[in-house]
């Protein structure tokens, strides 16, 4: 390998937003991330309903519920 041209490899923590943490090594910074494998919800069987702008009960309320 060719010296002072590769990115430094150092201790990384990744935080997810449901509070988990994974340490790794990465040529990046410490990140927050969105979703991981504990809060995903194919890997816990729970789906979770996001509906920031009450678009789901707009729609439920314009097409009716069958």
């Amino acid at each position: 390998m060719k010296k002072d041209i590769h990115p430094e490899y150092k201790e990384t923590i990744f935080t997810c937003a449901c509070g988990a943490q994974y340490k790794t090594k990465s040529t990046i910074d410490d990140r927050t991330i969105d979703i991981c494998s504990n809060c995903h919800p194919f890997y816990t069987g729970k789906q979770k309903l996001v509906d920031a702008a009450g678009k789901v009960e707009k729609f439920k309320r314009r097409y009716g519920q069958n």
